[in-house]
């Protein structure tokens, strides 16, 4: 048997083109690549056959390659390569969509003996710009849910031109109770104030019953897109806003003290989405109304601040038949005035109502402050 002449890679490679050997059939995507066959010597190790051949794919000039998810998935259907199944999860992620919202830092306290929940709001960061200027005018609102009343929306002031906004600012709530926090949920919304209008960036919210009294909680949470408020009728509360009433019994002046605090989360009597609440102040039974007394008017707020005391001079042990009954009003001009709601206090009463009231009568020379809810029922003689 005779030896095939040896020949040069170079040698190989300058004669004239002839068909190169067939290869075994791989698969059809293998069959489809261009190739070319370079025999070389290997003259180091002569036990071994005298030349071997490798096929190399030739390369070819590179295509133009687009990024649009349309090409992208037509060429996924062509490939099963799992670079291009990659590709394209990336850029479907959900993730990606939300973070492009911005994110917000805040800190929220409740103080269950002051009634109190307040939320600090520290700063916003990679913001998405809704101007031309690739800016955004951005601000946070807040909104306790379930309740659609304008009293229970608070606001920051505006950052201008930034998408890294810091607010550094405190809104507090004011008369939430422990079965606001078990039930209520506190919506945070960052928006890009306008001239006409205010465009939504993103949301976050917040169960209240995740919250523990007394101790800051921190967040710093991506936005979401905007989400469903979930207020059916059906689910809506008919809340008349909360009083903030003060009781004492002073032994010196022989008289009961009653100091109306404040009022938090009125709903809108008039067309301008306010109130001008005052509150009226009864000890009853009175024939002849000289216990009959009132507050100034508070123009243009649902969240008014009185802080004003009225005596009543009353031996203790007549308390026992009398009952203190509070309304609050909304001040109309030249028509009559819109009740509000109200609230009654007296050994007739039920629950933290009687429990005030009896707190009052106990311990005379202190000052006992609570919050009520207002029910929307006019009281006999109350007006």
């Amino acid at each position: 048997m005779t030896d095939s002449p040896k020949l040069s890679t170079s040698s190989r490679l300058s004669e004239s083109p002839s068909p190169p050997p067939l290869l075994p059939e791989t698969s059809s995507a293998a069959a489809s690549v261009p190739t070319r066959v370079i025999t070389t010597s290997e003259p180091d190790n002569p036990s071994t056959n005298p030349s071997s051949t490798t096929v190399l794919p030739v390369p070819t000039s590179p295509r133009p390659f687009s990024l649009s998810r349309k090409s992208l998935r037509s060429r996924k259907s062509k490939m099963n390569g799992a670079s291009m199944e990659a590709e394209e999860s990336v850029m479907d992620s959900p993730e990606d969509d939300l973070s492009a919202l911005g994110y917000l830092e805040f800190d929220i306290l409740y103080d269950s003996n002051q009634c109190t929940l307040q939320c600090r709001i520290i700063r916003a960061r990679n913001l998405r710009a809704m101007d031309r200027n690739g800016f955004s005018d951005p601000y946070v609102k807040l909104h306790l849910l379930p309740g659609a009343s304008k009293s229970n929306k608070q606001r920051t002031k505006t950052i201008n031109k930034t998408l890294n906004p810091t607010f550094n600012e405190t809104l507090t709530y004011y008369g939430i109770t422990e079965d606001d926090i078990n039930r209520k949920v506190l919506r945070l919304a960052v928006l890009d104030e306008d001239t006409f209008g205010h465009d939504f960036i993103g949301e976050t919210r917040v169960q209240l019953k995740r919250l523990t009294p007394f101790e800051w909680k921190h967040f710093d949470v991506v936005l979401e897109k905007r989400l469903p408020t979930g207020d059916k009728p059906d689910d809506i509360i008919d809340e008349r806003g909360r009083l903030l009433l003060s009781l004492m019994y002073s032994v010196k002046r022989q008289a009961l003290v009653v100091g109306i605090v404040r009022c938090a989360a009125l709903p809108a009597m008039d067309h301008d989405g306010f109130s001008d609440p005052y509150v009226k102040i009864y000890l009853k039974p009175d024939p002849l109304k000289k216990t009959k007394n009132k507050t100034n008017v508070k123009k243009r707020t649902l969240n008014p601040e009185f802080n004003q005391e009225f005596t009543y001079p009353i031996k203790l042990g007549d308390l026992l038949k009398k009952t203190l009954e509070v309304t609050v009003w909304d001040r109309d001009y030249g028509k009559a005035n819109d009740f509000i709601g109200g609230v009654q206090l007296g050994i007739n009463s039920k629950g933290e109502k009687l429990k005030h009231w009896y707190e009052m009568l106990r311990n005379p020379d202190t000052k006992y402050e609570k919050w009520h809810g207002l029910v929307n029922e006019e009281f006999h003689d109350s007006s």
